[in-house]
């Protein structure tokens, strides 16, 4: 059934934790061009549930709005960060191993492609890096770096000084209507759609998800959301603060008991999002099991009716960690399936495990 434009935009909403640009968005959609949208990643060890399953479940509401989607493979990217060690053999594997997880949870594969930095970042790529460079101090650029208000100013490479420069010529080069990325690329995206004008270029629309919060989030008080969403955000370098999407269920099952769920609170609680951002994404109704006990199961049919209840300490920690891991590990079961009976993402996930 066609979705009218003002139906597309509300499925948009469901993926914007905040829209810059929502009523040219809506002008958009009813102008009835295709309209795409883009978002860069870094390919870098293995990739966790906000990367994988996370990113699939956004995409998809993208693609049902009418929205092609493209995937800025940002291989030189992860170069200049040096991942990896700078090794762009070990990087390319690697960014074929998202690409397999993706296929393994559920991605509408058929209205997303895939494109390699390296082989897109031509001569007019360069030049425009270059013009946003010349019409920005190095003041204005170094704050849209993700790592800008941690402390790490002193430690910016060269590279980095100019990679929101790169970032901004990605968006450009893709010729896309949206920039769909999360809460911690804000910064870059304002600065898109700042320079544009002066660029002689239409000024993207930017759409930006939520980020899905460590198992053991960081305090970020006094931050700018952007810097905030930073700060809480799951990190690959501290293995017990992400749930990746080929953890065994007993690796799952032992993160999700020793995540931060402090009874009755709602603020910065990571458990109850993963209930809110993926369980129920694709669960309509959930069973909290309980020893007779304690009251026997409950059920819930949608997200506010649990956490109300997670509120009113009617559901303890203990259980909503449970019921969390239980249904976590229903939806990575067909990813681990895949990279065990597959023999190329089987070989692949093994070699990016040697990387580690």
């Amino acid at each position: 059934m066609k979705l009218s434009p003002e139906e597309r935009l509300n499925l948009i909403r469901e993926v914007g934790e905040e829209i810059i640009g929502e009523e040219e968005l809506l002008e958009l959609l009813k102008s009835g061009k295709q309209l795409s949208a883009y978002d860069g990643f870094e390919p870098s060890g293995r990739i966790h549930i906000a990367q994988g399953l996370l990113r699939a479940l956004t995409v998809n509401k993208l693609t049902k709005a009418g929205v092609h989607f493209k995937f800025w493979v940002a291989d030189w990217f992860a170069l200049m960060n040096n991942k990896l060690d700078g090794d762009l053999e070990k990087i390319r594997a690697v960014g074929e191993y998202f690409i397999e997880v993706w296929k393994a949870c559920g991605m509408d594969m058929e209205h997303v492609e895939f494109l390699w930095a390296s082989e897109h970042m031509d001569q007019e790529y360069w030049l425009r890096v270059i013009r946003i460079g010349r019409l920005n101090t190095v003041t204005r650029i170094t704050r849209c770096s993700q790592i800008m208000g941690r402390g790490e100013k002193e430690t910016l490479s060269a590279a980095q000084i100019f990679y929101p420069c790169m970032q901004c010529s990605d968006i450009f080069q893709l010729k896309v209507d949206i920039a769909q990325l999360g809460m911690d690329q804000r910064k870059v995206n304002v600065l898109a759609r700042e320079i544009a004008p002066k660029l002689g270029l239409t000024k993207p629309v930017a759409v930006h998800h939520h980020m899905l919060m460590s198992l053991q989030p960081e305090q970020a008080e006094g931050l700018t959301a952007a810097d905030a969403a930073i700060a809480k955000k799951m990190s690959k370098s501290k293995p017990d603060s992400a749930v990746f999407m080929t953890d065994s269920k007993e690796e799952v099952e032992r993160k999700f008991k020793k995540a931060y769920c402090p009874e009755g609170e709602l603020k910065d609680n990571p458990v109850l999002e993963y209930f809110r951002y993926i369980i129920f994404e694709r669960f309509p109704k959930i069973t909290i099991e309980r020893p007779d006990k304690f009251g026997g199961n409950l059920e819930f049919s949608g997200y506010k009716e649990l956490e109300a209840a997670f509120a009113a300490k009617r559901v303890h920690p203990v259980d909503l960690k449970n019921a969390a891991a239980k249904y976590i590990n229903e939806l990575l079961e067909p990813v681990r399936k895949h990279f065990s009976e597959n023999k190329k993402a089987k070989a692949l996930l093994e070699r990016v495990q040697e990387f580690s």
